[in-house]
């Protein structure tokens, strides 16, 4: 059982890679400049054209849920939510051909012919997995750097500057990372025609991140109201100090809550032991 069902799934996965090497060669794009990994650079372009035959099976939430993830995981301008489900399936088939192959060589039994399942399972979900990790990661530089942003932008609209010019003021001079990326593209749309708030809005969705969505609300509240920027941004700024500083009052508290794991299973049993052994020892030595 466990041999046809290895020569299955290796057949899939030949039958898949022949059928993307037919295709048109001019369909396979090269791999683009936001493709890092070796290994992602030298499939893409089978991921490409395995990416344009998923497109149609897609439902709206599946693409929904991934283009969410890779927006806020700065590579909507190279990946697709087809490339992601691709790369799922790729993995997935090629991982359980591996464990159905070396599962029949190594003559297991066949009761455990649910490993591939799960193997091929846990292969699929982990460029997700990935893919989700890296967008935590990067709202979490975005929400070190706005504070700082913020207050270049308050100290340049109190100086007499426009809002967008204080914008363009703390996307140069601000320190390097993907919120000021983000931000640079949203001053590029600006440029390119796209309105004010409309262009913050996007920015807002791109990062994920709640305080930039406040900021760009009581943005579009003020334009509204024609209230005066200066102590808006300024009121804004100190939320985010204070806010960030009762994330680090936060992390501090639950510090001992995670060093209770390692100090009950690593160092109380070492102490335990060093004091015990020699009582032992003397309670032998009397017995």
């Amino acid at each position: 059982m466990l041999f046809w069902l290895s020569c299955v799934l290796a057949g899939l996965s030949l039958h898949c890679l022949a059928w993307v090497a037919m295709r048109p060669v001019g369909r396979a794009r090269p791999a683009p400049d936001h493709v890092r990994h070796l290994l992602l650079r030298l499939a893409w372009p089978w991921l490409d054209v395995l990416a344009t035959a998923l497109g149609p099976w897609l439902s709206w939430r599946a693409r929904s849920a991934a283009g969410k993830l890779i927006q806020q995981a700065g590579l909507d301008a190279a990946w697709r939510p087809e490339h992601v489900a691709a790369i799922q399936l790729m993995s997935g088939l090629l991982v359980a051909a591996a464990i159905a192959g070396g599962m029949v060589m190594l003559s297991f039994e066949s009761g455990r012919l649910p490993a591939p399942a799960l193997g091929a399972g846990l292969a699929a979900w982990m460029p997700w997995h990935t893919l989700a990790r890296r967008g935590v990661q990067r709202r979490r530089l975005m929400q070190k750097e706005f504070p700082f942003l913020l207050d270049m932008a308050t100290l340049c609209v109190e100086a007499g500057l426009s809002l967008q010019g204080a914008l363009q003021e703390a996307a140069r001079h601000g320190p390097p990372g993907p919120l000021r990326d983000e931000l640079r593209r949203s001053l590029a749309d600006m440029r390119a025609g796209v309105v004010r708030h409309e262009a913050l809005q996007q920015l807002a969705g791109r990062t994920g991140l709640n305080a930039v969505q406040q900021l760009v609300t009581a943005l579009g509240q003020a334009d509204q109201l024609g209230m005066s920027l200066g102590p808006l941004l300024r009121a804004q700024s100190e939320q985010r100090r204070s806010e960030r500083f009762l994330r680090a009052e936060k992390l501090a508290l639950e510090a001992p809550v995670k060093m209770l794991f390692p100090l009950v299973c690593c160092i109380f049993p070492c102490t335990f032991l060093i004091i015990g052994f020699p009582i032992a020892v003397k309670l032998l030595e009397a017995m």
